[in-house]
């Protein structure tokens, strides 16, 4: 099925805005794969280093070049549910390794924060920060160049960006990203955000509100709700970094087990000493980064990755904007009603069909570049089309169901439940924004009302529990980009502003942060750039101003008098108290050097 004209011409867009970027990567990665690894060229002293620990069996293959050797970079740690199981996965890949004849070395491992348990602290404003670091770290671990190919463990928010920046960086190394899968279902999300809610008011207190957090947040594996980390899944296997039907398969289950024993013998199949050489920076072409786009809208994903996508597709050389995120959304039909877009969880997801649905869905409707690159092999994209199954123990993918197995999870494009992703650009006298509709209902999609400005994010709840908010209002939390502290999510906000929405207010967020993965209900125009800090428009506002957020005309306006407005003078802030404490101090650098949410906020210049 060729693509549908739309798909075809934003691909062929972002291709020729990116051939000179996009060449000088590719020339760059080329030149790497034909100078090979530099073990056999070490002195021996360096080599001697390199395998000293090693066994017997694994050294006597580091000491020639006939045996391929698979570097494992991993953010394992065991407070992160969803990390947590990566504990055991080392021991496994390098017996699968050795298994295919080759060698696999734990090369690195890299700093892995939860989200979750920093939302509304301090330490988020660590959070996307810790994306760079992460690429960083994992540029350490492969720095040594002892290496064939690369094993990414990792599944979280900024976690996955960060190994995708990096395996780019070394896009002359085939890499497969292994994922640990979902925690079992727990506390349906609606009841979860019920009860938060009810916490926010002041009906119930703490000890309720943790105990649905914790039947909620249980066990090993990522959160349920389809939030960023749940995105990074989808993505990596719909760019083709995944094996095929890997992304939802619960921890600890033999199935999980094979999965990730069947990556690290393929990674061994696909490095230069084979025959079916795949390094990732041919992976992720123009193409992929494209599916990637369409699965987020496919799926109302999580808004990070208008942030994130950017990032990666520029270690890759590829020049990707917001204004293709919006033209793609016009044409990607919404096909899945998961958390905070409905009430199932990615348990539901994948027994729906999951990924081998969704992708054929697209695939038939000409809304994927079916022809790339991917770690499976050949057949390009329609491998994805399958999914995994053990058969007397062994692991074999079989077809895919042809439908889904519950509509009211996961949709055919025939019978979306919207017709557009439900991503949208805004654009007006306060800048531009992203602003995520699937999970607001229409008569929310305008919101016009009066402003109140914070500098931070618990100035709102302060307001809230004196009941100043307690009319329409436009909350604009500001002085929140990438450079005045770090671009916090503000997802504790939710919770506030979802109660002045159930009062019958007309609600809406503006901030120059982000908001969480799981943005819900209330219309939050967010990613505001050129953020307050570099002098953005968004702090020329004043408390009483008319804001008008409208996700159906794309505009971010303050309904001030053009005179008036040109006449006003940003204000400015003291951001002193963002500046120290749980290690923000050690980011000031990050923070001088970061760009804007636009061109992916990242402080490493690419």
């Amino acid at each position: 099925m060729p693509v549908q004209d739309r798909i075809g011409e934003v691909t062929e867009r972002i291709r020729r805005r990116s051939r000179e970027t996009r060449s000088a990567y590719l020339d760059r990665i080329r030149d790497a794969a034909r100078r090979g690894p530099q073990r056999t060229k070490l002195s021996c002293g360096n080599l001697a280093h390199g395998f000293a620990a090693c066994g017997t069996e694994d050294k006597a293959g580091l000491k020639g070049d006939a045996k391929a050797n698979i570097a494992i970079v991993s953010a394992y740690n065991d407070m992160l549910s969803a990390h947590q199981p990566l504990e055991t996965f080392p021991t496994l890949i390098k017996r699968a390794v050795r298994e295919a004849g080759a060698v696999a070395q734990f090369a690195g491992g890299v700093p892995a924060m939860c989200d979750g348990v920093t939302q509304g602290q301090a330490g988020m404003e660590l959070s996307l920060f810790s994306r760079d670091v992460i690429a960083m770290a994992s540029a350490v671990a492969l720095s040594h160049d002892m290496f064939d190919g690369a094993l990414f463990l990792g599944v979280c928010d900024k976690i996955v960006p960060g190994l995708v920046m990096a395996a780019l960086g070394f896009g002359h190394l085939p890499a497969v990203f292994v994922p640990a899968g979902p925690m079992t279902s727990g506390l349906p999300n609606d009841e979860k955000a019920r009860i938060r809610q009810l916490f926010a008011e002041g009906k119930i207190g703490r000890d309720e509100l943790l105990e649905a957090e914790s039947a909620s947040y249980h066990g090993p594996g990522t959160c349920t709700f389809y939030g960023t980390a749940n995105t990074n899944q989808m993505l990596m296997e719909i760019m083709g970094l995944h094996l095929p039907g890997a992304s939802f398969v619960n921890p600890n289950t033999p199935l999980r087990d094979a999965l990730t024993a069947a990556a690290a013998k393929r990674v061994t199949e696909i490095t230069a000493l084979g025959n079916a050489y795949t390094p990732s920076g041919e992976v992720v072409d123009e193409r992929a980064v494209v599916n990637g786009v369409v699965g987020l809208h496919a799926t109302g994903g999580s808004t990070n990755h208008t942030i994130h996508l950017i990032a990666m597709a520029r270690a890759a050389g590829i020049q990707l904007t917001w204004d293709d995120f919006a033209d793609l959304s016009d044409v990607v039909p919404l096909l899945c009603r998961i958390y905070p877009n409905g009430l199932a969880d990615v348990n539901h997801f994948h027994a729906a069909g999951g990924m081998a649905v969704l992708t054929s869905e697209l695939l038939n409707a000409g809304l994927l570049h079916a022809d790339t690159l991917t770690v499976a092999g050949e057949g390009g994209l329609e491998r994805y089309r399958q999914e995994p199954r053990l058969e007397d123990g062994h692991l074999t993918w079989v077809d895919g169901p042809a439908t889904s197995g519950d509509p009211n999870v996961l949709a055919a494009v025939a019978t979306p439940f919207s017709s557009n992703g439900g991503l949208r650009l805004l654009d007006g006298n306060l800048g531009r924004a992203v602003i995520k509709v699937s999970a607001v209902k229409p008569e929310r999609h305008v919101i016009e009302a009066p402003a109140r400005i914070f500098h931070d994010q618990n100035e709102v709840k302060v307001a809230f529990e004196a009941g100043e908010l307690d009319r329409d209002v436009v909350c604009v939390v500001r002085f929140q980009g990438p450079q005045a502290n770090g671009m916090p999510e503000l997802h504790k906000l939710t919770p506030f502003l979802g109660v002045l929405q159930d009062r019958g207010f007309a609600v809406a967020l503006v901030t120059d942060g982000r908001m969480s993965g799981a943005s819900g209900k209330v219309p939050a125009a967010i990613h505001v750039t050129p953020e307050a800090k570099a002098g953005g428009a968004i702090a020329k506002l004043r408390d009483g101003d008319v804001v008008r957020v409208d996700a159906l005309e794309g505009r971010l306006v303050a309904l001030v008098a053009p005179e008036d407005w040109a006449a006003r003078v940003a204000d400015t802030a003291d951001l002193s108290a963002y500046e120290t404490g749980l290690g923000r101090e050690f980011f000031a650098g990050f923070r001088a050097l970061v760009g804007g949410a636009e061109v992916g906020a990242s402080a490493l210049g690419r």
